[in-house]
């Protein structure tokens, strides 16, 4: 049986861009709260997008249970068949005044 829904698992809209994302707590022992955009990435996105402050996660979403966030790091396998997101970042905001 896949594990409920928690506070630390959640999928809405940023609020700040009206984006839908995926928020998930990470981790076993130092838990890192991740924002990912749920877009899929093709390879050639994942390489262009990639940054140190950004990082792409693999968005597994099971038959039955919650969606979760693997990290795509040293042990993830290259012929993954899950979708691979990227950590939200807004996009710049337009200006609303001109001087």
């Amino acid at each position: 049986m896949g594990r409920p829904r928690t506070a630390s698992t959640v999928t809405t809209k940023c609020p700040s861009c009206g984006a839908p994302v995926h928020r998930e707590l990470v981790g076993h022992t130092a838990a890192l709260m991740v924002t990912a955009d749920l877009t899929p990435l093709t390879t050639e996105q994942q390489a262009s997008i990639r940054g140190p402050n950004r990082l792409i996660w693999c968005y597994r979403q099971p038959t039955w249970g919650t969606p979760r966030l693997t990290w795509t790091g040293h042990w993830h396998p290259p012929d993954c068949p899950h979708h691979h997101v990227a950590e939200h970042q807004c996009p710049p905001a337009e200006p609303t005044t001109l001087f």
